[in-house]
C-alpha cells in the first residue's frame, strides 16, 4: 500500500461532496463552515472542491461533478488531504468518471465514512491507503464539540508519523442523530460501557480491512469486484453500520454471507463499531455467536464489539492496509505501524 505523507501546519485540505450534497445547502453551510473552522484551529488551511457545496439537487444529477471534484482535488499540488463531507447512499456511480492516473499519480490523505467507503474500495484497488475516519459534519463539526477522542486520534494518525499504537476507549460516547439543520442542537453523550468480547480467544494480526454492510454488494462480479478473497485473508476485519440497516439478524446475515463464500475462514479476527442505539451490544454478540461459533466452528475466532468507530461518536481512524493486532486476554487493540508516512519535501 502507498502511505500518503503526514500533514503538517500551513497544509491545505480539500473537502468534497461524493455523495450526499447537504453541505452546500443554505441551512447546513453554518455546519460546514464550523468544521472548516476546526480544521484551521490544527493549523490547516481548508478550501471546498468546485462542486462540492452546489447542493443537493445539483450534486445528485450531477455525479460526474462528484468525480471531477475528486480528480481536481487529487491532482491538486497544493493540497495534501481531501475530506468528505458526509456520506449518503451512491458514491459508486461516480467510478466511471474518476481517474486512477490521477489518484495514483499523486496520493494523498482521503479520509471519510459511511458511503465514503466505495472511494475507499476504488483507492484500495490501485493500492492507496485510505482512511475510515471523520467526515467533515459528522463528526468535526458536531456541537457542541468536535469529541476530545476524535480529534486526539484525527491528529495522530495524519500528523504522527509514529506508530500508532495501543486504541483505547472513550470514556463517553453518542449515539445521538446529528441534526445538521438546527444551531442549537448538542449532541448527549453517555458513560462508556466498554469494549463487548463477542467471542474468541489469544491474540492476532493482520492488516486492516472492512468497513459496513455495503461491502456485500462489492463483492460480485456485476459490481467490479472490488473486494476479493486476498482483501479478507489474514486480515482483521473491521464492521459497523445503523441499526435501521444491520439489526441483529442482519448482522448474522452479514457473517453468514462471508461464511457461505468462504471469506470468513480467512479472517484472523474481528472487530465491531457501536451501534447507534442505547441497547445492549449483547443481541448482536449473540447472532453472531450463531453464525461463526454454531454453524461454522469458528469458535476461536477472536471478535470484538463495542467499539469507537462508525456511525456514532466519537471515533478513532482506521487506516486500511495498516498492520493491527487483537488480543481477547485484555480486549486490547492496536495498529502497528504510523498512519502516514514522513514528508520528503
Amino acid at each position: 500500500m502507498i502511505k500518503p505523507e503526514a500533514l503538517q501546519k500551513g497544509d491545505t485540505v480539500a473537502t468534497i461532496s461524493p455523495s450526499w450534497g447537504c453541505a452546500g445547502s443554505s441551512r447546513v453551510r453554518w455546519e460546514y463552515e464550523l468544521g472548516c473552522e476546526r480544521l484551521r484551529d490544527l493549523g490547516l488551511e481548508v478550501i471546498a472542491a468546485p462542486n462540492s457545496l452546489k447542493g443537493t439537487t445539483y450534486l445528485r444529477n450531477n455525479p460526474e461533478a462528484r468525480a471531477d471534484d475528486i480528480n481536481w482535488a487529487f491532482e491538486n499540488k497544493n493540497v495534501k488531504a481531501v475530506i468528505a463531507n458526509i456520506g449518503g447512499n451512491d458514491t459508486d456511480r461516480l467510478f466511471p468518471y474518476l481517474s486512477k492516473t490521477s489518484i495514483i499519480n499523486n496520493p494523498k490523505i482521503l479520509c471519510g465514512y459511511s458511503d465514503v467507503m466505495s472511494l475507499h474500495l476504488f483507492c484500495r484497488r490501485l493500492g492507496l491507503m485510505t482512511y475510515y475516519g471523520d467526515n467533515l459534519l459528522t463528526n468535526i463539526a458536531e456541537n457542541p464539540m468536535w469529541h476530545p477522542y476524535s480529534r486526539h486520534w484525527f491528529e495522530k494518525t495524519f500528523f504522527d508519523t509514529s506508530v500508532i499504537g495501543t486504541v483505547g476507549q472513550s470514556e463517553d460516547w453518542s449515539y445521538d442523530d446529528s441534526k445538521h439543520t438546527d444551531r442549537d442542537y448538542r449532541k448527549k453523550y453517555m458513560k462508556d460501557k466498554g469494549r463487548f468480547p463477542v467471542q474468541g480467544k489469544g491474540t492476532v494480526r493482520g492488516k486492516l480491512f472492512g468497513g459496513h454492510g455495503d461491502l456485500l454488494k462489492f463483492m460480485e462480479p456485476e459490481n467490479g469486484a472490488l473486494v476479493t478473497r486476498e482483501d479478507l485473508e489474514g486480515s482483521i476485519f473491521f464492521f459497523e453500520d445503523i441499526p435501521e440497516c444491520c439489526c441483529p439478524e442482519g448482522m448474522a446475515d452479514f457473517f453468514d454471507f462471508l461464511g457461505q463464500k468462504g471469506y470468513l475462514q480467512l479472517i484472523k479476527g474481528i472487530i465491531i463499531g457501536k451501534m447507534r442505539s442505547k441497547r445492549s451490544f449483547e443481541p448482536y454478540a449473540q447472532k453472531i455467536r450463531e453464525v461463526i461459533t454454531d454453524k461454522y466452528d469458528l469458535k476461536d475466532l477472536p471478535v470484538l464489539g463495542n467499539m469507537n468507530f462508525g456511525h456514532t461518536s466519537p471515533m478513532f481512524i482506521i487506516p486500511y492496509g495498516a498492520e493491527a493486532e487483537l488480543s481477547m486476554d485484555d480486549m486490547s487493540f492496536a495498529i502497528l505501524e504510523s498512519g502516514v508516512s514522513r514528508i520528503t519535501k
